[in-house]
């Protein structure tokens, strides 16, 4: 591979990371107030619906993209553009398929499955996701489409684009349908409107590829006269399907681990909670804020987690490829200890700040405000866990080990659902039993992750380094920090008190840094030079 093309592989790659932390930063801004305006309530029904389409997406067309992707750009490399646009087609029609099969199932079992998770009204923003289901598999292929070509730019625009859409629509659309409906239906229509904004943002991305393709085909006919194939002999159509289809099962099977983890834990709450006379509404509402104003807070530190693993892996594949294995040891050295100086203080600083975070963000909370703070303190330490299983799940499959974390994730959940089920059961934590949950099933993939890393690369992690001094250094941030907001809060407000506090917390945090020698400026350098 030359230097230019790597160059471009490296560029095209960030370009997608960071479409994809500003699509991350834009969904947590515009879920605040559509959580206020739909209530806890809504916020229930809407987080539920959600895990649902989620399960259909991933088994239908969540995977598309990425083989789409890698598919074409094989036969591409080789100059095979017939096939590579054969594939296309096919692909195409197999996500149409299979995208109007969930779409169909989901718009039809909408009521069962209400009853089956005992979530009354579900079926309203579920008859709205299913046809989103088909448009997203169309999506999909579009976007592995430009990816095969290496071309990251459409995929990252359509995505910022869909977010923007999404956000407006879902904050307009929950407003007006909590407005005109029936007290009793205004949870479930504030839920369906949240969900308009789905569909809204990937029907507008679909139209932007359609734009897209039609200029493409344009310019094509006007520099060349037309496509020009190559002579290559046709693949058979069978084969292509099954290609896609193979490609996809893994991801299928890898993302629905993970899928199956979140609507899992709604169905055993729902149940678990009527069975033990908790009323439905009451459950909902609970439900509601774990799932919406306790989650949001921990998806957001852990997106930067995501775009930074998306970002590494292709150079930890490069340097594996090349049997540069201690290449691979100081990238995976450097990228956990980013991941953890960003990590522990946040999760540090939700723990301290959880009471002014929800009350200034969430001010509708009610008399739900007490546990979504708790919530947020005893559950913060999720935002380490999943930073460092995002990322170990990386660096195994940038180590060529694309089955390990399957098996981990599935050994993971397993364990998860006997823990969030016999806690259900057996005790009285209620809700706080799905933070055990959602807190010990990362926790576990982690554990296998690094385990069988530092099996592979033969390297000891340096957990001085990554992790006891920047826990050290949170550590005195965050008395320093809660002390601030404490002795300022009845004085000058809780918003003021908040801003004072987290200004004061980075520069605290970044003061014990240096002063316990965690970080160096030649090792800043390092860092953040691109490999």
């Amino acid at each position: 591979m030359n230097e230019r093309l790597k160059k471009n592989l490296v560029l095209q790659g960030s370009i997608l990371a960071v479409a994809g932390l500003i699509s991350k930063v834009i969904g947590f801004i515009y879920r605040i107030p559509m959580a206020n305006i739909i209530g806890n309530t809504g916020n229930g029904l809407y987080s539920v619906a959600f895990g649902l389409y989620n399960i259909a997406l991933t088994l239908s067309s969540y995977s598309m993209p990425l083989a789409i992707s890698k598919l074409m750009s094989a036969r591409l490399a080789k100059g095979d553009k017939r096939n590579a646009h054969r594939l296309f087609h096919d692909a195409l029609i197999f996500a149409i398929c299979t995208g109007l099969i969930a779409s169909i199932a989901l718009f039809a079992g909408a009521e069962k499955l209400a009853a089956f998770y005992k979530r009354p009204g579900l079926e309203i923003p579920l008859r709205v996701l299913a046809p989103t289901v088909f448009v997203v598999a169309i999506l999909g292929c579009c976007r592995g489409f430009f990816q095969g070509q290496r071309n990251m730019v459409p995929t990252a625009i359509s995505q910022v684009i869909e977010q923007i859409v999404n956000a407006i629509v879902s904050v307009a659309a929950a407003s007006y349908f909590v407005g005109i409906a029936a007290d009793e239906n205004a949870a479930a229509y504030g839920a369906m409107g949240g969900t308009f904004g789905t569909l809204a943002g990937a029907g507008t991305a679909l139209i932007l590829f359609f734009i897209l393709f039609i200029a493409r085909q344009l310019l094509i006919k006007k520099k060349e006269g037309g496509p020009d194939l190559g002579d290559m002999p046709a693949e058979d159509h069978k084969l292509l399907v099954k290609a896609v289809f193979l490609t996809v099962l893994p991801v299928i099977i890898s993302q629905s681990i993970y899928q199956l983890g979140y609507t899992l834990d709604d169905f055993i709450y729902g149940n678990l909670m009527e069975l033990k006379g908790v009323d439905q509404i009451t459950a909902t509402d609970i439900q509601g804020v774990f799932n919406t104003q306790y989650n949001q807070m921990i998806n957001l530190p852990t997106a930067i987690a995501t775009a930074m693993a998306s970002a590494t892996l292709p150079s930890i594949v490069a340097s594996f490829t090349r049997g540069e294995h201690d290449k691979v040891k100081i990238k995976t050295d450097s990228v956990i200890k980013v991941n953890m100086l960003i990590a522990i203080p946040s999760a540090v600083g939700l723990a301290v700040l959880a009471e002014p975070v929800m009350g200034v963000l969430f001010p509708r909370l009610g008399d739900k405000m007490d546990v979504a703070v708790m919530l947020l303190r005893t559950g913060s330490t999720a935002v380490i866990f999943y930073a460092l299983s995002t990322l170990s799940t990386s660096i195994l499959q940038g180590c060529d080990h694309m089955r390990l974390p399957v098996i981990h994730s599935g050994i993971s959940l397993a364990i998860h659902v006997a823990i969030v089920a016999g806690c259900l059961y057996f005790t009285d934590l209620g809700v706080y039993a799905l933070v055990i949950g959602n807190v010990s099933f990362p926790l576990l993939v982690c554990i296998l992750n690094c385990r069988s890393i530092l099996k592979i690369l033969d390297h000891r992690i340096k957990w001085m380094e990554s992790f006891i001094k920047p826990l050290g250094a949170a550590l005195v941030m965050g008395a320093v920090t809660f002390g601030a907001y404490m002795l300022l809060k009845g004085t000058v407000g809780m918003l003021i008190a908040m801003a004072i506090s987290m200004i004061l917390a980075v520069a605290v945090y970044v003061a014990m840094l240096l002063a316990f020698k965690a970080v160096t400026v030649a090792e800043l350098k390092r860092m953040i030079r691109r490999r």
